[in-house]
């Protein structure tokens, strides 16, 4: 038996196959480009089904449940400086 080529996951309730090998990021931008783009302006995060913030770069794995969220989630998760 072969391995399958893509991951699926969820975005915002969205299903989306990606390639393996891609990021949380990757997955966003294959939802909404413009939503991707807003995480990496900082506007906007990415939140795991538990709702905590991820790190956008993080490779994704199949069955990912992410929602992306407002960009304080992200500052309010960041440890004080």
């Amino acid at each position: 038996m072969s391995e399958p080529t893509t991951l699926r996951a969820f975005v915002n309730g969205t299903g989306v196959s990606v390639r393996h090998g891609a990021t949380l990021l990757d997955a966003v931008r294959a939802v909404d480009p413009g939503l991707a783009d807003a995480v990496l302006g900082g506007s906007r995060a990415i939140a795991d089904s538990r709702g905590l913030v991820v790190d956008s770069q993080t490779p994704l794995t199949g069955g990912a449940v992410l929602r992306v969220v407002s960009g304080k989630a992200r500052r309010a998760n960041a440890a004080p400086g």
